[in-house]
């Protein structure tokens, strides 16, 4: 076992693609948890299946901007549960507002 991070303790035992994995289900399971205590989702439902190809779409499109970015772990599992948090829709509305303000 390492003396480091949580995040470093996951990769020795798993791997980064792993990590990767659970951060964004760790992020869609959030949001999802955020939706159920608005009433709008029973916690155990349908809708609990489509956050899992949510999250893996979030982790790999994640992944890729934390390349780009030249993020090292933990910071790029931050990035991919905060993106998978977001989602798709989340996502593209960061992406338009921060593009808007770069011209």
């Amino acid at each position: 076992m390492t003396d480091g991070s949580f995040i470093e303790t996951i990769n020795s035992f798993f791997g980064g693609a792993l990590t990767t994995l659970i951060g964004a289900s760790a992020g869609r399971l959030m949001y999802h948890s955020g939706e159920v205590k608005l009433g709008r989702r029973r916690f155990v439902g349908k809708e609990l299946l489509w956050e899992i190809p949510v999250a893996v779409g979030m982790a790999i499109i994640g992944e890729a901007v934390a390349t780009y970015l030249g993020l090292t772990q933990p910071v790029s599992t931050g990035l991919v549960a905060m993106l998978a948090y977001l989602g798709p829709r989340g996502t593209e509305a960061l992406l338009c507002a921060w593009l808007g303000r770069k011209k």
